[in-house]
């Protein structure tokens, strides 16, 4: 069982922002940013590129719920989704990343390894 879905199950704790029967969303324990939570669906899936758009029309409602709670609607967020190796996934479950509370930059590229990419 992977570690998102033994929070789901309450086998580790989370800093639970807003839970619905279909989604969760915590705290991430290594924030980015000022405000950095985690959405993610009660039903384990790997990753953006096995999620129906079923599902996704749900999570989109639910993330944007997420920010009017967190009062990000207004200044605005950023939401990022991360797929396998190159794109930066660490835990095989869907999840996005909600960012804000401050202007946001975006600098995590200048270390990116491009060789062979391009």
């Amino acid at each position: 069982m992977c570690l998102f879905c033994k929070i789901v199950n309450n086998e580790i704790p989370s800093n639970v922002i807003a839970e619905d029967e279909n989604f969760i969303a915590f705290h991430d324990i290594n924030p980015k940013a000022p405000v950095h939570v985690l959405a993610i669906p009660k039903i384990h899936v790997d990753s953006f590129n096995e999620v129906s758009g079923e599902m996704m029309a749900g999570m989109t409602q639910f993330i944007q719920k997420v920010a009017v709670e967190l009062k990000l609607d207004k200044s605005g967020y950023r939401v990022i989704t991360n797929i396998g190796e190159d794109g930066g996934q660490e835990v095989k479950h869907l999840h996005f990343h909600i960012l804000g509370g401050a202007k946001l930059k975006w600098e995590h590229f200048s270390d990116a390894d491009t060789k062979g990419h391009f």
